[in-house]
């Protein structure tokens, strides 16, 4: 089987962008729909360099309104109306967000010409924001200095499998094998019921995807994440600068697998390093004696699930 999720790093660094590092930004491609997650400046040249189409993009999830995870929202929302784009772009970020963007606009005098959606979010709760009919994305309440989310993707259940072997032993119409893959049982001319289970397999499970941005260490978060396959948490510091993590609301490669491990998920992603560091492998050394399964976010990597 091949993969089900993939996750683009566009940028993956704490702060002020360096002429190899770039800021937060990264796609996540999910039921073959792909969604931008924070936009640090940068973005989009990151985007084409790395091949993601443009007009894939319908929804943007800010985290918060620090500058290295949104000043690259403006130039790539210009950018797609220089690029003729028609379709409705939503965006969802914390309330301040539209007038941001809009003020821009208005004093370029260079409105959009496609819809331009925001979907301002100001909830300390968990708060369903997005749903359609293979995906949700759930807001992830995070422990920062200024109101901050993070974002929960889940696919939602596919349909079951055929088994094509007993369609045929009970001679199942063709035209009934829909109905089956979407859970109807079958009786037979002799008037015996076929259970589902019977003529279909289980679907793969729903993959899940948790976006965790600028937090401080944040136990709260456990049981909303628990059993995601994948977890992308910040890791800001090493324990060694745990005094400055925890006064900038910022997490260490420790604290992030100490989540990871009491949330129980497939997998930790670390990002968002501060570049006072000579290696990003420090970071995975330290998460490692907590969480086994770690991997670090790396510029113009794919990983793949």
């Amino acid at each position: 089987m091949g993969s089900r999720l993939k996750l683009n790093i566009l940028g993956c660094y704490a702060a002020t962008p360096k002429a190899m590092t770039h800021p937060t930004a990264q796609v996540l491609e999910i039921k073959n729909k792909l969604f931008l997650i924070d936009c640090g400046e940068g973005t989009q040249v990151e985007m084409r360099r790395n091949k993601i189409r443009f007009p894939r993009i319908e929804r943007i999830f800010i985290s918060h309104l620090h500058g290295d995870h949104f000043f690259g929202l403006p130039g790539l929302v210009a950018s797609f109306r220089l690029l003729g784009r028609e379709k409705e772009l939503h965006i969802y970020g914390p309330k301040g967000i539209g007038e941001a963007i809009t003020l821009l606009l208005k004093l370029g005098n260079s409105w959009t010409n496609y819809p331009l959606i925001f979907h301002e979010l100001n909830s300390r709760e968990p708060e369903l924001i997005f749903e359609d009919g293979q995906v949700e994305v759930t807001t992830i309440p995070l422990k920062h200095r200024i109101y901050t989310n993070g974002f929960l993707f889940r696919e939602k259940p596919g349909p079951r499998k055929l088994n094509l072997k007993a369609a045929r032993k009970y001679g199942v119409d063709k035209a009934f094998y829909n109905k089956i893959k979407q859970g109807a049982g079958l009786t037979l001319e002799d008037g015996r019921v076929i259970d589902n289970s019977e003529l279909t397999f289980d679907p793969p499970p729903p993959m899940s995807y948790a976006y965790c941005s600028d937090t401080a260490y944040n136990p709260a978060m456990i049981p909303q994440i628990r059993k995601v396959d994948v977890l992308y948490h910040e890791a800001t510091f090493l324990e060694s600068e745990s005094g400055i993590s925890a006064s900038t609301g910022h997490s260490t490669a420790r604290e992030a697998a100490a989540i990871a491990r009491k949330a129980e998920v497939g997998h930790l992603v670390l990002g968002h390093y501060s570049t006072r560091y000579k290696s990003t492998e420090l970071f995975r050394e330290e998460a490692e004696t907590i969480f086994p399964k770690v991997i670090l976010a790396r510029e113009g990597e794919v990983l793949e699930f």
